[in-house]
């Protein structure tokens, strides 16, 4: 989450008035995040978050989106849900953007996540995994490694600002990636951007799952890869083997992890961090410096990806496979 587009006050008094939940008390803006404009918006029938979806999100996802997160919650995920104005329509218009307004879940993002934080989302992920395979929405993961290659060229030679050399580097390992990457494995619709400020808890319980706007069909283990990548690791990037233990096993006591998506792990693991190394680069490179949004550092996951290309089990990861 993050802001980019500013609502003018009157534009926004409008736009609640297309609700029948009362009049404006607050709207403040969230920094966190870096894809959409967020608000969190005060009316007299309590608090829900406005999101304006900026340029990267294509406006033809956004029933996909929409529709999954409603899903999402009738099967019992604990996630928001999209509001209707009084007409019935979800989809919006505000400050030129596509905007939504959705619930609000009460609950906080752990800074610092310990083991029992990735039991809950480790089950809590497997769960949305089976809440929706029998969703109908259809939607190809547009950062998948097909898609790698066009970032890395985006970024050029400009990549080299955060490391001498790092542009051929990275062009080797995705040479390899390509090369090597799976097909073939269980799949279905993924969150794909499940870190810890997309998770909240209240206590040691998960409470809420936000942030929808990554999720596609893909390999379900590359949806855990991700995870390895935001929860098992500690601050100075080393790997915590106990928090991924955690969180895999307990995603398997929702849905089993299969002999292929086990063996598929290291390489996925790879794979998610080099996504995310991409698009932290990109972005690092190229959002203006008055935006109202938080930076988040590439080299955090190079150092990741470098511990997923040394690791040569599935069992280094906390899996009972050798």
């Amino acid at each position: 989450m993050a802001v980019y587009t500013e609502v003018d006050d009157d534009d926004l008094i409008e736009f609640c008035a297309r609700y029948d939940l009362g009049e404006v008390l607050a709207c403040k803006g969230i920094a966190e995040g870096v894809e959409n404009s967020n608000y969190l918006l005060t009316l007299t029938t309590g608090p829900y978050i406005l999101t304006l979806y900026e340029k990267r999100v294509d406006p033809a996802d956004l029933p996909f989106f929409l529709g999954l997160m409603d899903h999402s919650a009738a099967a019992g995920v604990p996630c928001p849900r999209p509001i209707p104005a009084d007409t019935g329509v979800v989809l919006q218009e505000l400050a030129g953007r596509p905007c939504v307004l959705i619930s609000f879940l009460p609950g906080m993002s752990p800074k610092r996540p310990k083991t029992f934080h990735c039991g809950e989302v480790g089950r809590a992920l497997a769960e949305f995994h089976r809440a929706n395979a029998d969703f109908t929405g259809k939607r190809l993961n547009g950062l998948s490694v097909l898609n790698w290659r066009d970032l890395l060229n985006a970024c050029g030679s400009d990549a080299n600002q955060l490391r001498a050399g790092f542009s051929t580097d990275l062009a080797a390992e995705l040479d390899q990636l390509e090369l090597m990457w799976p097909n073939g494995l269980p799949s279905g619709v993924i969150h794909a951007d499940l870190f810890p400020d997309n998770v909240f808890f209240r206590g040691r319980h998960l409470s809420g799952v936000i942030d929808f706007y990554f999720a596609c069909n893909d390999s379900y283990a590359y949806d855990l890869a991700i995870c390895l990548n935001a929860w098992c690791f500690e601050s100075d990037n080393r790997f915590n083997l106990t928090k991924a233990r955690q969180l895999l096993s307990e995603y398997g006591t929702v849905r089993t992890i299969s002999e292929p998506e086990m063996l598929a792990l290291p390489l996925l693991a790879r794979g998610a961090a080099m996504r995310f190394l991409l698009t932290r680069l990109y972005d690092w490179l190229n959002t203006p410096e008055d935006a109202l949004v938080v930076r988040k550092d590439p080299m955090e996951y190079w150092h990741k990806l470098r511990f997923h290309r040394a690791v040569s089990s599935p069992a280094e990861y906390g899996l009972g496979f050798k």
